[in-house]
């Protein structure tokens, strides 16, 4: 059975966080430990959390949520725990002082290793925060794989060990991913696959708000989403790591680019479910932040810029600005979100401008 780092990225997010730890300490996988580095929180989430795993804090879990039972009641308190800075991290810790903790482990626990609480010094984004993670695990050298999860996700008891099944059923796999469900609709597709698409600059979910019944098994794709990614350590020695020039977006499509032009397989297993807290209304409407769409503009068109070929990125402007964006624009202008379209012209700027 093989050691997997389970890395979580926390920003201002503790009681999402613990809600999620107290899931992933009940899956039945036995050989993972947790990984929670938190991106310089301004909300003091760090002592939250030592606060949480001491004992000395719950979290409130509604009684009226069909997913309570995946994170309540609590786990058993006290779980040790040990506090690096990102420099004491990426140089591998103290891997005496750790195994040590090692024998305060509660019981009922699944895990046997303490929980490593990593302070990166700064909002370091999507990919710098779990670089830093993974960079910790490369030093460590004890383990085979890293688990990337979203701490904004409540996961089921077996959604580790199904990830994990198919790295004995299939041959150079580099990224796995599982089913991903709406938090507040738990038989509401989000994720079932994904396909990366160079024309539109990123990865796109298939299966999306079909029912959970309807899809299960392994199936080979071309994208796997950053908020529950398994990928094998021997990946990031052809790749490298998550490219922190995105800051937030699009950091796994390009992650899974790579890996494709590399030969690398990518896969989902539709056995391994987990369920994410993003916003969504039954017709699968969200409302979005001036900054996500600055990033998620600019983003895109550095992806394509990056990845395609130089005579296509002339014509890149005329199909990125397209049907979508000149609806969404009208959409705009009509309800007077000027936020909202000086972010998509600043995104359009700045990523031309990384070309």
């Amino acid at each position: 059975m093989k050691k997997v780092y389970v890395i979580l990225l926390n920003y201002n997010g503790w009681i999402d966080t613990v809600e999620c730890l107290e899931s992933v300490f009940r899956n039945d996988y036995p050989n993972y430990q947790v990984i929670v580095v938190d991106n310089d929180s301004p909300n003091n989430s760090m002592e939250y959390l030592k606060a949480w795993a001491e004992g000395k804090l719950d979290v409130f879990a509604n009684p009226n949520n069909p997913l309570r039972n995946l994170s309540f009641p609590p786990v058993p308190k006290p779980i040790p725990y040990i506090y690096y800075t990102r420099e004491e991290a990426e140089k591998g810790g103290s891997p005496e002082l750790e195994e040590e903790l090692k024998n305060k482990m509660p019981e009922d626990i699944t895990s046997k290793y303490p929980i490593v609480f990593i302070q990166s010094g700064g909002n370091l984004g999507f990919a710098g925060g779990n670089n830093v993670g993974i960079k910790y695990s490369l030093a460590r050298g004890d383990s085979d794989y890293v688990l990337l999860l979203n701490n904004d996700t409540v996961v089921e008891k077996k959604f580790l060990t199904e990830l994990m099944k198919i790295t004995n059923i299939r041959t150079n796999v580099a990224i796995i991913g599982g089913k991903i469900l709406y938090y507040n609709y738990p038989n509401k597709i989000w994720y079932a696959g994904g396909k990366l698409d160079l024309w539109r600059g990123s990865g796109y979910h298939l299966n999306a708000d079909k029912k959970d019944s309807e899809l299960y098994g392994i199936k080979e794709v071309s994208f796997v989403t950053g908020c529950l990614m398994l990928v094998d350590k021997k990946v990031f020695n052809y790749i490298g790591l998550f490219s922190e020039e995105y800051f937030l977006y699009l950091e796994d499509t390009d992650f899974c680019h790579s890996a494709l032009q590399k030969g690398f397989k990518l896969y989902v297993n539709l056995n391994s479910k987990i369920y994410h807290k993003i916003s969504s209304t039954v017709s699968g409407n969200q409302e979005v932040s001036p900054m996500a769409i600055y990033y998620s503009t600019r983003n895109r068109l550095y992806f394509m810029m990056r990845r395609q070929k130089k005579w296509i990125r002339k014509c890149i402007f005329l199909g990125f600005f397209g049907i979508t964006r000149l609806c969404h624009l009208i959409q705009w202008l009509l309800e007077r979100k000027m936020g909202n379209i000086k972010a998509m012209f600043s995104g359009i700027k700045d990523g031309y401008k990384k070309d």
